[in-house]
């Protein structure tokens, strides 16, 4: 039939329906109710006066739809569940929590249950400034520098282990098993032995020897190319060279210097002072925020060289960056405490194991300060009339973990 009897019989034919965009209310999800999209479907007269209808009553109902009000109160409902699982503590942080704990109440024990016990009300006293014979004495010169210094050294070689296991992906690259830690202690006992060293100059010169050490293990490993096995097999290689380097100074001494260089050999909190305390803490408010951004780098080179090179990372440089941070936070507990064996080693995987595989130094940095403080109590009270150092206390606890270590990795080929 042609255009024109279609348009010359225009009063009989009925006009086809102009769809027009849909301008109504709609629910929550943005899309029509099933029973107006059914209808508009239709394209017939009756099938829009049915969405017009169901149009209004939408509009009545406020543009809610009968299942969107329980649909916004189960979502709220959501919302507040998972509002209250953020504000739930994560693994790391009730580690933490516990860790201050741990050592607030080892710190405790030691001045009411170790060795000369004061009494409460004394205690007290004596923290209020008050002069208690005795008490004060004991617990302004000697039991609160011990713990302060206690804490700083254990959470600088807590940080500095899990710095050189996280970046080596290894539990043995702690700094005294690939010899940083002997670096430190030859150049210390030189210093003491040949040159009276003591206080800041002594802790120069065992920064100094740390440090040459630490880069002198690097360069074996080919100047940073290969830091994984062959640095660590390199720097136990090293220590064993500076051990005998330790024995023939003490060899060439004085038997008085000898015994002091020893007992600062073996690593003991006995000597602790206030003077040594604010060195030390001031060497780590310099060092310990650099944490921040060392923990950043450390994930992007935990994804493999080849990825952190990919995402823009100077991985060379940055690893140099974090041996140097620590080989620092090394060199200046071992400055002041001596090598207080296997604290690097055990913090690490403990914090590890603690805060279920997430790996965070400020974790390891108060493992190592709890380990410390508590092998102060340990030392102090096992045996009644002989005060063990310290590092005796921590190889004893270090020995056995590290011999599990190698058997496990033994079981799994590694």
């Amino acid at each position: 039939m042609s255009r024109q009897t279609l348009a010359g019989r225009g009063d009989a034919a009925t006009p086809l329906p102009r769809l027009e965009p849909e301008t109504g209310p709609r629910t929550e999800a943005g899309a029509l109710p099933a029973a107006e999209s059914g209808h508009a479907g239709a394209g017939t007269g009756t099938g829009a006066s049915s969405v017009a209808a169901s149009a209004a009553a939408v509009a009545a109902r406020g543009g809610r739809t009968p299942g969107s009000r329980s649909r916004r109160i189960d979502g709220s409902a959501g919302r507040a569940g998972r509002s209250r699982a953020g504000r739930r503590p994560g693994p790391v942080a009730r580690v933490n929590l516990l860790a201050v704990a741990g050592i607030v109440v080892a710190i405790v024990l030691n001045l009411v249950a170790g060795r000369h016990p004061m009494a409460v009300p004394e205690l007290l006293e004596a923290l209020a400034g008050g002069r208690v014979p005795g008490v004060s004495f004991m617990l302004w010169e000697d039991r609160l520098p011990q713990a302060a210094v206690g804490v700083l050294a254990g959470a600088a070689f807590g940080a500095s282990g899990a710095i050189f296991q996280r970046m080596l992906r290894n539990p043995l690259a702690s700094p005294d098993v690939i010899g940083v830690g002997y670096g430190a202690s030859a150049a210390a006992v030189a210093g003491m032995l040949f040159f009276g060293a003591q206080g800041l100059g002594l802790s120069l010169i065992a920064c100094a020897g740390a440090l040459a050490v630490a880069l002198l293990i690097y360069a074996i490993a080919d100047a940073g190319r290969h830091t994984g096995a062959r640095l660590i097999l390199a720097g136990i290689a090293v220590a064993a060279m500076l051990q005998g380097v330790i024995q023939y100074l003490l060899t060439r001494t004085d038997i008085r210097m000898a015994s002091d260089a020893m007992r600062w050999l073996t690593g003991s909190l006995s000597a602790s002072t206030w003077e040594r305390a604010g060195m030390l803490g001031a060497a780590l408010a310099i060092l310990l925020p650099l944490l921040v951004p060392a923990a950043a780098k450390l994930r992007i080179l935990e994804l493999g060289d080849d990825t952190a090179a990919g995402l823009g990372l100077r991985v060379r440089g940055t690893r140099l960056g974090l041996i140097l941070l620590a080989v620092g936070l090394t060199a200046v507990a071992t400055a002041v405490t001596g090598p207080l064996a296997f604290v690097s080693f055990l913090a690490g995987p403990l914090a590890l194991r603690l805060c279920g595989g997430r790996s965070n130094l400020g974790s390891a940095a108060l493992v190592g300060a709890l380990l410390v403080t508590s092998a102060t109590f340990i030392a102090t009270n096992i045996l009644n009339d002989i005060q063990l150092p310290v590092g005796v206390v921590t190889g004893a606890l270090g020995a056995p973990f590290l011999i599990w270590v190698l058997v496990r990795a033994n079981k799994e080929g590694s």
